[in-house]
C-alpha cells in the first residue's frame, strides 16, 4: 500500500463520498456465481467485532493499509472468487479497484461483541438486504450461534430468519454460519463437534420461508464425511483461528473439499496472516487444493 493509494483512500473518504457508490455502479460483476466448481473466498468481517488478533499478536489487524494490502495481496490471485467483509472493507476494496469480477458477500450481523456482556446477542449492525441489492453484492453472510441456555438466541434466529428471506427474495445468497455454543465460565464457546456441527446445520437450513437460496458455512471438525451429508445445501469451509500447523490444516481441507455438497473456502487469518506471513504462498497453497 504506497503513498499514493494511501492518499487515495483518505482524501477521497474526507473529500468524495459519493466516490463509493459510483465505484460499485462502475465495478465489473461477475457473470455467474457458479463458474468456478469451487469457490475460494476471503473472509475479512472479523474487525466489525473487535477481533483484531491474530495468534499470540493482539493487535496484528491494528492497521487498515496493511489489512488491505494483504487483501489486495489475495484478490490479485485470478483463482481467488472473491472476498467477505463488511461494508468499511468492501468499500475501500471498491475505491482500490480490488473487486472487478469478483464474488462478494457482505457482513450483516457483527453485534454480538467478544467480552461483552451482550455477546450472544448478534444484531444485524452491517449489511442490510437493501444495501446489498443496491451495491451489487452477491450476497450476505449471517452468524448464527444457538445457544440454549440464552433466551436472546431465539432474536438470533428470527433476524436470521427474516434476512434469510429478504435475501431469497431479491435472489441474493444468504450465507448460514450456525454454530452450536454453551456458556462457559471464560464465556461463550462455539462446539467443535461433528454432533453440533450437524445439529447446528439442521437448524440453519431450515431457516427463512425458502432455502433456495441458502448456504451454510461450516467449520472443518473430525467426520466431515457425516456433515457433508447433514444437507443438500452447498457448503462452504471456514478457516477459524490461526494455525500453528498449517501443514494439518492444509491436509484437513483437502479431505474436505473432496466431498458432495462442499463448494469451497471462506478462509481469512490463515491466509491474511500465516504462521510464516507469506500471503501470496497461502493464497496459492489453498488455491491448489480446490
Amino acid at each position: 500500500m504506497n503513498d499514493q493509494l494511501r492518499t487515495l483512500l483518505s482524501e477521497t473518504r474526507f473529500a468524495r463520498p459519493e466516490a463509493v457508490a459510483e465505484a460499485a455502479d462502475k465495478r465489473i460483476k461477475r457473470a455467474s456465481l457458479s463458474q468456478s466448481r469451487q469457490l475460494l473466498i476471503v473472509a475479512a468481517d472479523h474487525t466489525a467485532r473487535g477481533m483484531i488478533g491474530v495468534g499470540d499478536e493482539p493487535m496484528a489487524m491494528e492497521n487498515r493499509y496493511d489489512l488491505l494490502d494483504r487483501l489486495c495481496i489475495a484478490l490479485a490471485n485470478p483463482r481467488v472468487d472473491g472476498v467477505l467483509g463488511t461494508p468499511d472493507i468492501i468499500e475501500d476494496l471498491m475505491l482500490l479497484g480490488a473487486l472487478d469480477d469478483k464474488v462478494i458477500f457482505g457482513s450483516m450481523n457483527r453485534g454480538g461483541l467478544p467480552g461483552s456482556i451482550f455477546e450472544l446477542d448478534d444484531r444485524f449492525t452491517g449489511y442490510t438486504t437493501q444495501s446489498i441489492v443496491e451495491y451489487g453484492l452477491d450476497g450476505g453472510k449471517m452468524l448464527t450461534r444457538i445457544n440454549f441456555g440464552e433466551p436472546g438466541t431465539i432474536n438470533t434466529l428470527t433476524s436470521c430468519a427474516e434476512a434469510i428471506t429478504e435475501l431469497a427474495a431479491a435472489k441474493k445468497i444468504a450465507m448460514v454460519e450456525p454454530f452450536i455454543n454453551v456458556t462457559m465460565e471464560i464465556g461463550p464457546r462455539n462446539i467443535l463437534t461433528a454432533d453440533a456441527v450437524i445439529q447446528s446445520m439442521t437448524i440453519g437450513s431450515a431457516l427463512g420461508s425458502t432455502s433456495a437460496y441458502s448456504w451454510l458455512k461450516v467449520p472443518v471438525v473430525a467426520d466431515m464425511a457425516r456433515v457433508a451429508e447433514a444437507s443438500t445445501l452447498p457448503i462452504v469451509l471456514l478457516g477459524g483461528d490461526q494455525s500453528d500447523r498449517p501443514d494439518e490444516m492444509y491436509r484437513s481441507w483437502e479431505e474436505a473439499l473432496k466431498l458432495p455438497g462442499v463448494r469451497g473456502l471462506t478462509v481469512g487469518r490463515n491466509l491474511l496472516y500465516p504462521l510464516d506471513d507469506d500471503v501470496e504462498g497461502a493464497v496459492k497453497t489453498a488455491v491448489s487444493l480446490l
